[in-house]
């Protein structure tokens, strides 16, 4: 499940970049490589899970399959935190600085 999410992030990630006329201002290309990262990473982790449990790896556990699932969001959540503060220190659009001249 941590493997499918983090492919679904990528692609959809991925999408969004190819269809986005702002893509290098909002750093698209960035969150789409965090991801495909993300699941390549998981992928390896599947090669070596498969290797070491054989055709038990099909058949996972409910709450194993659940916990994967958390996981997977979790690292999706955290490709997002981490390319929002991007945003914010690179800060393209002007947002931050305009909203702190205005204080």
């Amino acid at each position: 499940m941590t493997l499918l999410t983090s492919v679904l992030a990528a692609i959809t990630a991925t999408i969004v970049w190819y269809f986005c006329d702002r893509r290098r201002e909002l750093k698209i290309g960035f969150l789409s490589l965090m991801f495909w990262g993300a699941s390549l990473m998981w992928f390896v982790d599947a090669i070596f899970e498969y290797a070491e449990l054989g055709a038990d790896y099909f058949v996972p556990a409910g709450s194993d399959m659940l916990n994967d699932f958390f996981l997977g969001l979790s690292v999706v959540a955290l490709g997002m935190i981490i390319w929002l503060v991007s945003l914010l220190f690179s800060d393209p659009l002007g947002v931050v600085r305009k909203s702190l001249k205005r204080q």
